[in-house]
């Protein structure tokens, strides 16, 4: 009998897949491919919104575009499209290793800050287990580290967690406080993403190297875009980072590992990464990632004086509002953030109404949008539900204008007073062409 299934598809040796010869063959179907719709909001939209995502670099898109398109290889196969895949993979490596002071084999590639915080974390904790079981971390951490860290308090992992101050920092003190020997990780961020505070990673690093043994890892995924990182001069064991955050593509981050420090992989499958992360690479992520992070560097001196004009801005006008504070540290802050309590009215509703008039602003990390929690960060640094529930967070960028900033700041002024008033903030946004979607 022929080897393809049914019989009667066997014509010539061949399979004719789909038909029979009793049956005739099936029309082509009709394309069912269409258009993906576009979201009209009219005009471009107010976006005060970086510390969520930023937009995509030109730069960075046209230098994935061959990798997008004909040079598709994949980087672990032999051939040619595969050693030129190969090749723009390590120089992203190179490249990315060099704006962090690290070296090329110290950076696992992954999918996202996320993933890189996850392979940190749990990599170091159960390759560290034999050693001891108690991890170190801070009240402020984004989910990706406390949730990462609750799922290995359920394996027997005992997670301490220190205080932070009215301003949200760490005092190092505490933390050397809270080591053991039983320490194997500790893991603060050096910047937070809805305060915008920074943290004293170096002498935070001090003390924790003065446990032999004991990892430090740092996300990084909210400050590499504003804040020179040398991993050699923090001293730290493991930092994360993820590409969207500066001007890079979504799905793409990385893991600087030190040298000498052991996780075990948490994805198993190929060989790629040097073993440490299995997955066919995002080579276009990769090379996007690369070059949005040395543009975002090497214009750092002078793009953070405009930033911080733009966000000082932002704070003189919101604090001079009453019932407005500043959250988060006045001084040690990310050069682009701006986060305030507005007393009396609620941050979502100030921000679904800035939307109606393409102003957009958050509440506080995109993380938890839509959730009716209290910030985790603003309640650990003290500030009681009812005020917590006012939290606004304007953080700006590159691509950010004057124009839009004042435009902002004077549709947020009108909102929070249209609030307080108990008029439907909806009825004061003046109309926009094209609708609301």
């Amino acid at each position: 009998m022929d080897a393809c299934r049914p019989p009667s598809t066997a014509v010539d040796g061949h399979c004719r897949l789909g038909t029979t010869d009793d049956r005739p063959a099936r029309p082509p179907a009709q394309s069912r491919s269409a258009p993906i719709p576009v979201y009209d909001r009219g005009p471009m939209p107010v976006y005060l919104d970086h510390a969520a995502t930023t937009p995509l670099r030109p730069e960075a898109l046209e230098a994935m575009l061959p990798y997008l398109t004909e040079a598709f290889g994949n980087p672990s196969s032999a051939h040619a499209a595969g050693r030129r895949a190969r090749a723009a993979l390590d120089e992203a490596h190179e490249r990315i290793a060099a704006r962090l002071g690290a070296g090329p084999r110290e950076i696992i590639l992954t999918s996202g800050g996320t993933e890189s915080i996850n392979l940190a974390l749990k990599g170091a904790a159960w390759a560290g287990k034999a050693r001891g079981h108690r991890i170190v971390t801070s009240a402020v951490e984004h989910h990706a580290v406390g949730h990462s860290l609750a799922h290995l308090e359920r394996y027997g992992f005992e997670i301490e967690t220190v205080g932070v101050d009215r301003y949200g920092r760490v005092d190092p003190d505490e933390v050397e406080a809270a080591l053991t020997d039983r320490t194997i990780l500790v893991s603060i961020m050096l910047a937070n993403n809805e305060v915008g505070t920074i943290q004293p990673i170096a002498e935070i690093a001090r003390r924790v190297h003065a446990r032999r043994g004991v990892l430090l890892h740092v996300d990084a995924v909210q400050a590499a875009a504003y804040l020179d990182i040398d991993v050699k001069a923090l001293d730290v064991d493991l930092l994360s980072i993820g590409a969207h955050k500066f001007e890079g593509p979504k799905g793409v981050g990385a893991l600087y590992l030190r040298a000498g420090t052991h996780i075990v992989a948490q994805q198993q499958g190929g060989s790629q990464e040097r073993h440490r992360r299995a997955g066919t690479e995002d080579v276009a992520g990769a090379v996007g990632m690369a070059i949005a992070l040395e543009l975002a560097c090497a214009e750092r001196p002078a793009s953070t004086a405009r930033l911080v004009a733009l966000r000082d801005r932002i704070r003189g006008v919101l604090t001079k509002l009453p019932g407005v504070e500043l959250t988060g540290h006045p001084r040690q802050r990310l050069p682009n953030h701006c986060s305030v309590v507005v007393r009396d009215v609620d941050g979502s509703d100030v921000a679904m109404a800035l939307d109606l008039r393409d102003v957009a602003i958050s509440t506080g990390s995109a993380c938890t949008s839509g959730s009716n929690e209290v910030s985790h960060v603003l309640a650990a640094m003290g500030y009681p539900d009812e005020e917590a529930r006012g939290a606004l967070r304007l953080t700006v960028g590159r691509t950010t204008t004057d124009d839009d900033v004042e435009t902002a700041l004077a549709a947020v002024g009108e909102v929070i007073e249209s609030l307080r008033a108990g008029a439907p903030a909806a009825a004061t946004a003046p109309a926009v062409a094209g609708g609301a979607g």
